[in-house]
């Protein structure tokens, strides 16, 4: 079987091409990591190069569902399928001291649920990467981080994706810049932030409400500094944004056209056991389209055009809150919450203007299996007045229109068992329970049943 076939189904590209593709891969990262774990020998057990891999295959499906109408931004009520592959290599090299450089190609390919449209939280953070049923290649991220190290006591950095075996300073500066996701630095969370390792919905990746500047795959150019001392971190950072809302064209006017974000961490001991508090801010700047514009543009007998009513720049902004808590070996629970000033369209990831998410993750030492985790989450996502009047009249948005509006707050209930296959394997069983689909009382709920084979090393 050719390893690119694309006429194959993606489960059989996946164990035919991404497995197999993998074994070499691994056996190429294990002696470019050999190599370099025999040259750090000589400096302080600094890695000087490393490569990485991963393969996530996502199988989902839905069910029909109950819907009064439809609309042309609807999630479709018939029973539908949808599979995601991705395929990433991870690349990184140390010119200098301090210094390290990072070079990620990746292959997707996919079919999703209505064209990615009918939800706010979507059920798979895997879509956002996949153009179609081909198998496409393209730069996901190309980026330096260069570290200013202060004193402060040791902090030993293990080998892992993007990151390079070594000793930094507690006290230390880090400069990320280049062609990277605003994710990768802001808004980290232990238990609730990887879709190809634990909770699989938007919801869980980050805020929902988080309109994070980036292209359609959520990848950005721009810079991150941050400033690490003691128990507290300090984050700001300015990425580009699309030239369209949602769109896979960047624009790179960053001293007009943007999206700022600031995060303060404390980490802390509770009962002992670690735990972080994070408050994060963020604000955009971009040519956007304000809903209550729309609405008073609106022609007697139309609905309201947001397309029409972009004019010129507006500033979006949102503050949330991020908790994580360990409360036992193994079990840890954590919280996200935001809100926005919810006058503006969508920027740059999906359509909420507050969101909530709290769950709580187990390993299994508790039935002897360490390596398996579950876990289970509540996610609540609402819209401003503005946005809500704007769908009532039939408008529509990136993701969402149904022609029509009985507002109630988009619920959540996600719960995965991830299964320990080998070290470097997990195969993960999904459900998510959706309630107000669109936040469209009308409408649902929907049921999502998924499966998740991923590998990395």
């Amino acid at each position: 079987m050719s390893c690119f076939s694309l006429r194959r189904t993606l489960v059989h590209t996946f164990l035919a091409c991404g497995l197999s593709l993998g074994v070499q891969a691994s056996s190429f990262a294990q002696s470019v990591n050999a190599a370099a774990d025999g040259a750090s020998a000589t400096a302080s057990d600094t890695q000087q190069r490393g490569a990485w891999f991963q393969a996530t295959y996502i199988w989902q499906t839905k069910p029909g569902f109950n819907a009064a109408y439809s609309g042309p931004n609807s999630l479709i009520p018939q029973a539908e399928i949808s599979t995601t592959l991705s395929m990433t290599a991870y690349l990184g090299w140390r010119p200098w001291a301090g210094g390290e450089i990072y070079f990620n190609p990746e292959g997707a390919q996919g079919r999703v649920f209505s064209n990615v449209t009918g939800l706010g939280g979507f059920p798979n953070g895997e879509v956002t990467r996949t153009s179609g049923p081909d198998l496409t290649f393209y730069r996901q991220r190309l980026f330096l981080r260069q570290t200013w190290n202060q004193g402060g006591g040791d902090e030993v950095l293990p080998s892992g994706i993007n990151q390079l075996a070594g000793t930094v300073d507690k006290n230390r500066w880090v400069l990320t810049a280049g062609n990277f996701s605003t994710l990768d630095v802001f808004d980290n969370n232990a238990y609730a932030k990887d879709p190809r390792r634990q909770f699989m919905n938007w919801g869980n990746m980050s805020y929902a409400a988080y309109d994070y500047a980036a292209d359609a795959r959520g990848f950005s150019w721009g810079f991150a500094a941050e400033k690490y001392w003691d128990n507290w971190a300090l984050r700001f950072g300015r990425m580009t944004g699309p030239e369209t809302p949602n769109g896979l064209t960047m624009d790179f006017n960053i001293l007009n056209h943007y999206g700022d974000q600031v995060e303060l961490e404390r980490g802390h001991e509770w009962a002992g056991r670690p735990g972080k508090v994070r408050v994060l801010a963020f604000r955009n700047r971009a040519v956007l389209a304000r809903y209550r514009d729309a609405i008073n543009q609106a022609t007697p007998g139309n609905a309201p055009d947001m397309v029409k009513a972009r004019a010129g720049e507006q500033f979006k902004t949102g503050l949330g809150l991020n908790l994580e808590q360990e409360l036992s070996p193994g079990v840890g629970v954590y919280a996200r919450m935001m809100q926005t000033d919810g006058a503006t369209e969508t920027y740059a990831f999906t359509e909420a203007d507050q969101s909530l998410s709290v769950g709580v993750s187990v390993r299994g030492e508790r039935w002897g299996r360490a390596n398996d985790v579950w876990a289970l989450s509540f996610m609540q996502n609402g819209l401003s007045n503005d946005r809500r009047d704007y769908l009532r009249a039939g408008g529509t948005s990136f993701f969402i229109g149904d022609g029509g509006l009985n507002y109630a707050p988009e619920t959540i209930l996600e719960t995965y068992y991830s299964v320990s296959l080998r070290k470097d394997t997990t195969l993960s069983l999904n459900l998510q329970h959706i309630s107000n689909p669109a936040y469209n009382a009308d409408r649902g709920p929907v049921v999502i049943g998924g499966v998740r084979l991923h590998t990395e090393f």
